[in-house]
């Protein structure tokens, strides 16, 4: 845990030093945001989630290569490829694909309003008489406050479709989606998202957001499940330390 820590305070040391102006990101954390991939340019990520503090016995582990592909009209296409993996007791590994497009329909730049529809497909690669796949749709709208260090934030919502087999999706089947960004410099933002109800998507995670040169991008934050304080024993700490690169081509 000790480690983990230093190394996200060590990376966020180092690129306040060498990071340029901030960047349009397709996502905060684990929200979507109202901005798309530019036409003709392909956005590259990975995402490190170890869960901390561990379960007895046991800890959690999610790696999250992604890509998304910019097309005509503020249109973006992409796929993720989520692993979880769990070592000590009960160890497994469970990955997924996941397909996602998403459409920003509308943006005023005047008005600082921008909104956006889309939607993630969850589909299981392996352990798959145990989890079914699922997927959700959201519609988004954000607003931009003027200034040169003026936030913005994210309004919307999100309904989930899935079966009642397995347990690949878990809790409630919709809610709503926040999101806040506020820079405090050309080069830092500290940033916010949070989907509601307790279910498999349901997390709050703040963290600090930073550009690096070459169009990259590297978000730090802690993810707090909505039930992670629900049950207070030792064997269940839903909550992981978040950190992911992005990089523009």
């Amino acid at each position: 845990m000790r480690n983990n820590i230093r190394l996200a305070q060590l990376l966020i040391v180092m690129m306040i030093f060498f990071c340029g102006h901030a960047l349009a990101q397709s996502t905060i954390f684990n929200i979507p945001t109202t901005d798309t991939v530019a036409k003709g340019k392909v956005y590259a990520e990975f995402d490190f989630l170890p869960q901390i503090p561990a379960p007895d016995g046991s800890r959690t582990y999610l790696y999250n290569p992604r890509v998304v592909i910019g097309v005509p009209h503020n249109v973006e296409f992409g796929a993720n490829l989520p692993i979880y993996n769990t070592t000590g007791d009960g160890s497994s590994t469970v990955a997924y694909i996941q397909p996602n497009a998403k459409w920003k329909f509308y943006d005023n730049d005047k008005s600082g309003i921008a909104l956006a529809f889309g939607g993630v497909l969850n589909v299981p690669l392996n352990h798959t008489d145990d989890y079914d796949p699922w997927g959700y749709f959201y519609g988004l709208l954000s607003k931009k406050f003027k200034g040169d260090y003026g936030p913005r934030f994210h309004f919307g919502g999100y309904g989930v479709i899935s079966n009642d087999k397995g347990t690949a999706f878990v809790g409630t089947r919709g809610g709503a989606i926040l999101g806040y960004e506020q820079p405090i410099s050309k080069k830092v933002s500290i940033v916010a998202d949070w989907f509601s109800q307790q279910n498999t998507l349901g997390y709050f995670t703040p963290g600090i957001s930073i550009t690096v040169p070459g169009n990259g991008l590297l978000n730090v934050g802690y993810s707090i499940g909505n039930d992670s304080w629900q049950n207070t024993t030792s064997t269940y700490k839903n909550r992981y330390l978040f950190v992911y690169y992005g990089v523009t081509f």
